[in-house]
């Protein structure tokens, strides 16, 4: 492990040394998901830059259980118990983690140790305080929205793992996500903001022209409850009633799950001027297609720690319809990226403001064509380095 003084000059100088870093998920490839989705393409990111990068996780690959596999040339150490659907819960973490983090562990050495957590996150969380208590530079970035019903379990985590005193640096995905850490670690304790990345280039695309009396809205999300595809369904169904005569609204959600039968039943066939269409999963490629050829994206969910989906959306040009409550917030202002609502009756008013007032879509989808989002990966790996020199400082 590199002296902290130095540690730090190496990481505001941008890593003009080799670093090792070790990230530490509860959930990690071949498991699809935001988070596991998110560490894998910092690793790689970072392995691209010339460092060590070493992934600790509790997700088994169909070749490795318990031990170590080099994937896109990041060492990834699964340390995995038996559990139902291999749920990431492992009854000796703390051990587990002490063992590999120490002398002659397996990501012994650690510059940096980066600890990706939600809301609930029994593989990661323990093994932040381990890191801590080896004096390892750590970094927490929280990647859920501490909420709600999740609000006493967070004052539950900090009383036990006192994290105002583990001198860790924390980060979140967004101000949803930040917001409620705050409140429980206070103002002394600054949580920062370290956002999702973005390839802004796979994510550009060539628009296709449609019938201008025609919203072409596209939603990708999984047909879960707390993505809200049933109430998207209905929302939209009340804008086109509202829609002058010659105007329609064509809504294509992308994505599965178990909600699909209720998806399907939520349709009102019998309306004229709007139109429903379930496209199941797609493969990147189909869903920037998708994107082309549609005038805007809608994200129906109120438990939103980031939408990377309305991210890509909103890279390839497209204005994002979400609310002001949500993650997508950091990156969609209203009525410059997108149309934010504070209730579903006001969502409905967006969804058909956007269907007959073509100066504001054009207006918002030319700003989104030619205007970078701040969450392209070379800004998120600086702020990802600003975060390891804060917690070098720290330990």
């Amino acid at each position: 492990m590199l002296k902290s003084r130095v540690l730090i000059e190496i990481l505001l100088g941008g890593y003009s040394q080799v670093v090792r870093i070790v990230h530490i998920s509860d959930c990690y490839a071949p498991r699809l998901g935001g988070i596991e989705t998110q560490v894998r393409a910092l690793a790689m990111r970072q392995v691209a830059q010339g460092h060590d990068v070493h992934v600790i996780t509790a997700t088994p690959s169909p070749s490795v259980r318990n031990g170590t596999e080099l994937l896109d040339g990041v060492h990834v150490h699964r340390v995995t118990a038996r559990m139902p659907a291999d749920l990431p819960v492992h009854p000796r973490v703390v051990k587990e983690v002490r063992a590999a983090l120490g002398a002659g562990g397996v990501a012994a050495g650690a510059d940096a140790v980066h600890v990706h957590g939600g809301v609930v996150s029994p593989f990661a969380y323990p093994a932040a305080k381990v890191a801590r208590g080896l004096g390892l530079p750590t970094v927490i970035t929280i990647h859920g929205v501490w909420g709600g019903v999740f609000s006493p379990l967070a004052k539950f985590a900090d009383s036990v793992t006192a994290w105002r005193s583990w001198g860790v640096a924390l980060t979140a995905v967004s101000d949803a996500a930040a917001d409620p850490i705050r409140r429980i670690v206070g103002p002394g304790v600054p949580v920062t903001l370290v956002p999702n990345g973005i390839d802004v280039e796979q994510w550009r695309v060539q628009p296709v022209a449609g019938d201008p009396r025609e919203l072409r809205l596209v939603a990708v999300m999984r047909l879960a409850p707390r993505k809200r595809a049933v109430p998207l369904v209905d929302m939209a169904q009340r804008a086109a009633r509202q829609l002058p005569s010659g105007h329609r609204i064509r809504l294509v959600v992308v994505g599965n799950g178990p909600l699909e039968s209720r998806v399907r039943r939520a349709i009102d066939t019998s309306l004229t001027n709007c139109s429903v269409d379930l496209v199941g999963r797609l493969t990147p490629d189909a869903v920037r297609s998708t994107l082309a050829s549609s005038d805007g994206f809608v994200a129906p969910a109120l438990l939103e720690s980031f939408g990377i989906a309305a991210l890509e959306a909103r890279t390839a040009g497209l204005p994002v319809l979400a609310y002001a409550s949500t993650g997508i917030a950091s990156f969609v202002r209203d009525g410059v990226e997108g149309l934010l609502a504070t209730s579903d009756d006001q969502m409905v008013a967006n969804i058909a403001r956007l269907a007959i007032d073509a100066e504001v879509r054009v207006q918002i989808a030319d700003h989104n064509r030619t205007t970078e989002p701040i969450e392209s990966w070379p800004n998120v790996l600086d702020m990802v380095q600003q975060a390891y020199a804060r917690a070098a400082q720290l330990a």
